[in-house]
């Protein structure tokens, strides 16, 4: 295990990989190809493809990673509008109760208009907060 781990770990390989992470694709591919071929005169043909290997795995990793953040931003912002549904609902319960409540006692119909109102407005917040949430999720991060 120790062995494996050394060989892994060399400072060469580590030196390689690290270079191909900043440099654009099309660099690192032309490069590597020409370290290829001057180095299997020089060197076994195992060490070369490790470091091939490297150089592919490590452009992968950046395209992966940066798709599971954006997949991320979407959910989080699907999740987040969820509430402006809550709203909706919240709102038609308001004004169905401000519907009963004056069927039952028309003559509380001012202040009973004036309560739907205010939870009309409670309702609508929240759910004007869930969408801003939901912006800010996926333009600010």
């Amino acid at each position: 295990m120790y062995a494996c781990a050394k060989f892994v770990s060399t400072p060469s390989l580590i030196r390689a990989g690290s270079r191909v992470l900043y440099r654009p694709l099309s660099a690192a591919v032309v490069s590597d190809a020409r370290k290829a071929e001057s180095a299997s005169l020089l060197a076994p043909q195992s060490t070369v493809a490790s470091q091939q290997q490297v150089a592919v795995r490590g452009f992968q990793t950046s395209a992966v990673s940066r798709d599971i953040d954006t997949a991320a931003k979407f959910i989080g912002a699907g999740a987040a509008t969820v509430g402006v549904a809550g709203s909706g609902a919240g709102i038609g319960t308001v004004f169905g109760s401000l519907i009963i409540g004056y069927a039952r006692n028309p003559s509380l119909k001012q202040q009973l208009f004036s309560y739907a109102i205010l939870g009309f407005a409670l309702s609508e917040a929240m759910g004007l907060f869930c969408l801003m949430v939901a912006f800010l999720i996926l333009f600010a991060m």
